[in-house]
């Protein structure tokens, strides 16, 4: 793919596309709810990211990004069954979280802290619970949209001492330890689709790799956990029980290393696109931590080795016309950012480090020449700038990256 003429600086691309979010009077609440105000994957309060995150870093105006967060919490908070990591109170929560550096919301971030504990421990409850019962495991129970591995991810930020932060890393090591003695599969294994419900696709269930909805992100927080002072042997025991599994998953060829989104017991894995959600830049990111967690350094070469094959393959980077950062070049991008920022070789930091420019320059002409399209964070402008941002400025200001098991 030949690199398409400049129609903007990075600079001057991430200054427009604030400008065009500056109000949020731009995102209303859809009939399905998707783009609620408290949602983070659509709403304000993902939007509100990006201009926490601009304010913090200097490069932004400090009243938009308080106009936002107001937006965010517009609407009655929810922490009944619909919370989860990307809506309602634990969403809010880390939205506040990212904030701090601006000052105020002290009880307002209290009250939401408070709602999210609450929620998760009664969520940590049923979970054990189910273990208890030897059932298998479900894809909202554990997963870092909809689950505890999201849950996970803002308490180890928020409060990495609180006790219910060290209940939900003993949760996530006995979710490695096997349910029954009458199966083959890991005890991870899930008895569903993609969707996280029975599929006639999947009639023997799939195990998810991906980062979105599988084992990956529960690597990547049991890695940020251990390197954070929580490295009980049962983490250490349990990242090493998940890496030994998608190592044996783990592919090579003469385009890179991979790993398959997901795997069944009847189908052929096949490479994904290079997204966040189920390809290289997710997986091997949580590879490169787990390889830094567990001082395993052909780990996290390998992992650098896999998303520098990609950053540097053309027929790679076509597969994302897409912006965002789940499903397009944003989710590359800002893997490859951090990466980039904590390998320990200094040659393969160069190499991924040289690599970055170039499709920031892609995604910021996209974002000069769309215009029109979506806001959102997980899917539109907001994301891909937030990811434009970090390789100009070099790392996050605020960790606003956190809940995508990227940091």
């Amino acid at each position: 793919m030949t690199t398409p003429t400049l129609t903007a600086s990075p600079s001057d691309a991430l200054a427009a596309v604030c400008a065009r979010l500056a109000s949020p009077s731009i995102v209303g609440p859809s009939p399905d709810g998707r783009t609620r105000p408290q949602s983070l994957a659509a709403g304000a309060a993902g939007i509100a990211l990006l201009h926490i995150e601009r304010a913090v870093a200097g490069h932004g105006d400090e009243a938009t990004a308080h106009r936002w967060i107001h937006a965010a919490a517009s609407e009655p908070v929810s922490i009944g069954r619909n919370a989860d990591p990307f809506h309602g109170a634990p969403a809010l929560a880390f939205m506040l979280h990212t904030a701090r550096p601006l000052g105020g919301y002290h009880r307002a971030f209290a009250k939401l802290n408070d709602a999210t504990i609450t929620l998760t421990r009664q969520r940590l409850a049923a979970a054990h619970a189910r273990i208890d019962r030897r059932e298998p495991l479900t894809m909202c129970e554990f997963d870092l949209v909809h689950g505890l591995t999201g849950l996970g991810l803002y308490h180890l930020h928020a409060h990495p001492d609180h006790p219910v932060s060290h209940h939900l890393i003993g949760y996530l090591a006995r979710l490695t330890e096997p349910l029954s003695d009458h199966t083959t599969q890991p005890p991870w294994w899930l008895p569903s689709g993609l969707g996280g419900t029975p599929h006639p696709d999947f009639p023997h269930g799939h195990g998810n790799i991906g980062a979105a909805h599988g084992i990956s992100a529960v690597i990547a927080l049991l890695a940020y956990a251990i390197l954070h002072g929580h490295d009980t042997p049962a983490a250490l025991t349990a990242l090493t029980a998940l890496c030994d599994w998608t190592d044996h998953h783990r592919h090579d060829d003469p385009a890179g290393t991979w790993w398959p989104g997901y795997v069944t017991p009847d189908t052929t894995p096949r490479r994904h696109r290079p997204s966040w959600c189920y390809g290289t830049p997710g997986i091997a990111r949580a590879q490169q931590l787990a390889g830094l967690a567990l001082h395993d350094e052909a780990r996290h070469e390998q992992a650098e080795t896999a998303v520098l094959a990609v950053l540097s393959d053309e027929s790679q980077r076509d597969r994302l016309p897409e912006i965002g950062l789940c499903h397009g070049k944003a989710g590359l991008l800002q893997a490859a950012c951090r990466m980039a920022t904590t390998s320990t070789n200094p040659h393969r930091s160069t190499q991924l480090t040289a690599q970055l420019p170039g499709l920031a320059t892609e995604l910021s002409n996209q974002l000069a020449t769309d215009t029109c399209g979506d806001p959102e964070l997980m899917n539109g402008a907001a994301g891909a700038a937030l990811a434009v941002h970090t390789a100009t400025t070099g790392r996050p200001a605020t960790g606003w990256d956190a809940f995508l098991a990227l940091t």
